[in-house]
């Protein structure tokens, strides 16, 4: 596998602003406000020729343990764990705070080389906003601003002097082989469809929870079963236009739309409990027009009585009738 490297910190401190730049893509939904990414989310970074290595977005570390936020935590760790190398963000505007502190203290303890980005430098005199950050006694600091990428290439420098030698890491896979079966799972949001990719895959490893809206990016993840190789991909759930007001959820939208024209299977995920919804139809009409095959998930089966699965079942045929159930 290629090294890995996590990038880890408080909430809007610009982890997804990195990736981004770092990546070259657009795959990390990125807004001012805080707590938008939670699940681990990866791409490579190829910019170093001889190097290329894969990168981890992740979520905001706060000091709640409860709720969302904890869950976001958690999926935080479990990066670090994994992870050849840590970089840890900070917000030079904001300053060193306490909880940078016990972050960095976290951090620590894993034992991994470590690279301190202090980010939105710009605007600011370096040298009076580094001196800050000079307590932190990290080796390896590099101030930059990613929304300019300014100082992207000093990142990679010090992650490049930090990263495990070649035969250490047993760079033999890139990740992104074409050859898998991208398999996007849609549908409303607070239908399960975080819940079904954790199933599947036997392990959390997205956030799940019974708040509407959770997951807001698109997350993939990689899968092999029966001497096959699946990409699942996890969607924000897709709401009427009209419902949509915040500039998030849109993106999340934007972001779910798109993962249903890249991928090849798509999994609709509809929620037994509340029937067949006009809202259904349309995701329904989304993955129809980009051609796509179809798979329909009626989800929270289990608290139903046999005469109302039947009925759900008679629903389906007959508001479906566009579409081959057999």
């Amino acid at each position: 596998m290629l090294p890995l490297v996590a990038l880890v910190g408080r909430p809007n401190v610009g982890k997804s602003t990195i990736f981004n730049a770092l990546t070259r893509t657009r795959d990390a939904l990125v807004h001012d406000q805080p707590g938008v990414t939670r699940d681990r989310h990866y791409g490579v970074c190829r910019s170093l020729e001889d190097r290329p290595f894969v990168v981890i977005d992740t979520g905001g570390l706060t000091d709640d343990a409860d709720g969302i936020a904890g869950l976001t935590a958690q999926q935080a760790m479990a990066a670090t764990v994994e992870a050849d190398l840590l970089v840890f963000v900070a917000d030079a505007r904001a300053g060193l705070f306490g909880p940078d502190q016990a972050i960095l203290a976290q951090l620590r303890r894993t034992g991994k080389p470590l690279v301190l980005a202090v980010n939105k430098i710009d605007g600011l005199d370096a040298d009076v906003a580094m001196a800050e950050f000079s307590r932190c006694g990290v080796d390896h600091t590099v101030p930059l601003s990613a929304a300019h990428r300014s100082g992207i290439d000093d990142l990679l420098d010090a992650v490049h002097a930090r990263l495990p030698s070649p035969d250490a890491s047993g760079e033999t896979e890139e990740l992104g082989d074409p050859n898998r079966i991208r398999v996007a799972v849609v549908g409303r949001p607070n239908v399960g469809k975080s819940t079904l990719i954790n199933r599947v895959l036997g392990e959390d490893r997205l956030v799940a929870s019974d708040v509407p809206g959770t997951t807001r990016d698109a997350i993939s993840v990689d899968l092999e079963r029966d001497a096959h190789a699946y990409r699942l991909i996890d969607t924000a759930g897709i709401r009427r236009k009209g419902k949509v007001e915040e500039a998030v959820e849109k993106f999340s939208v934007i972001k779910s739309l798109q993962a249903i024209d890249a991928c090849q299977v798509a999994v609709i995920m509809m929620d037994a409990s509340e029937g067949i919804t006009e809202q259904d139809a349309t995701v329904l009409g989304h993955v129809l027009e980009a051609g796509r095959a179809l798979v329909i998930a009626v989800n929270k089966w289990d608290d139903l009585s046999k005469y109302q699965r039947e009925q759900i079942q008679a629903t389906l045929a007959r508001k479906l009738t566009f579409v081959d159930l057999s």
